[in-house]
């Protein structure tokens, strides 16, 4: 049971995940993203990790894709561009050798690893204890970039918001 319902939920993330890059509307993409991290979320809970799966909803689903939907919205992206749609079918392409080119990688691991080589998980895994002491030693610095990056990004959304919306004097 525990394996088939693995399956499912791993399946249903990548068809979530597939929503994200597939659908053109940035808003409906991004709510397919809030599905994805759900369902990641659910994959750590089978894996007992539940302080993991807690953190994933709280921040993740819940912070993070907060601030990109506002982002989304301050942007108020449109497709008045006519070059965009030439440059498309070139980026869709790269995507494309990109996808195909993990996919014979993932292939290439899955085939590498044995079914039966996965010990059982340290004890403390997916812990409080265990997520601080990593997440506040070995990481502390990139934890700490990522907040600024996330700032920097949110501050450039708004300035080039505003530029846009400025009425220009003539």
């Amino acid at each position: 049971m525990g394996a088939a319902l693995f399956l499912l939920v791993a399946a249903l993330t990548v068809v979530a995940a597939l929503g994200v890059i597939l659908h053109p509307n940035p808003v409906k993409s991004a709510l397919f993203l809030v599905v994805t991290l759900f369902l990641l979320a659910a994959v750590f809970v089978l894996l007992e990790a539940h302080m993991i799966a807690a953190l994933q909803i709280i921040v993740y689903a819940g912070a993070i894709m907060v601030l990109f939907l506002f982002v989304i919205m301050l942007l108020n992206l449109r497709n008045d561009d006519p070059e965009r749609g030439r440059r498309r079918y070139v980026l869709r392409g790269l995507a494309w050798i990109g996808g195909v080119a993990l996919a014979i990688e993932l292939a290439l691991l899955v085939r590498g690893a044995s079914v039966g080589s996965a010990g059982s998980a340290p004890a403390g895994y997916g812990g409080a204890a265990a997520v601080a002491r990593s997440l506040y030693t070995d990481f502390l610095l990139p934890f700490e970039l990522t907040s600024i990056l996330l700032l920097a990004a949110v501050v450039g959304a708004v300035v080039l918001a505003q530029k846009q919306r400025r009425p220009t004097l003539s």
